[in-house]
């Protein structure tokens, strides 16, 4: 079963970045990734958004953004 996300924090370390993740209830997880690494993570989380852009601003037949 996926766990819920908290929150995560990306900093520098030396030539390489740490990817902290946070799941609901405390429990963290760091992980190392290379530039390439990561700027492939953000362009794979930029694609998935733009494809589901359209479907969450969608509008419904009164007018009002889908919550």
């Amino acid at each position: 079963m996926a766990k819920t996300l908290a929150g995560f924090t990306v900093s520098r370390s030396g030539e390489d970045y740490v990817i902290t993740i946070e799941e609901e209830g405390g429990e963290t997880q760091e992980y190392t990734a290379t530039y390439d690494q990561l700027d492939l993570i953000a362009d794979t989380v930029g694609e998935t958004l733009d494809s589901d852009e359209e479907d969450m601003l969608a509008v419904d037949d009164e007018g009002e953004s889908k919550d």
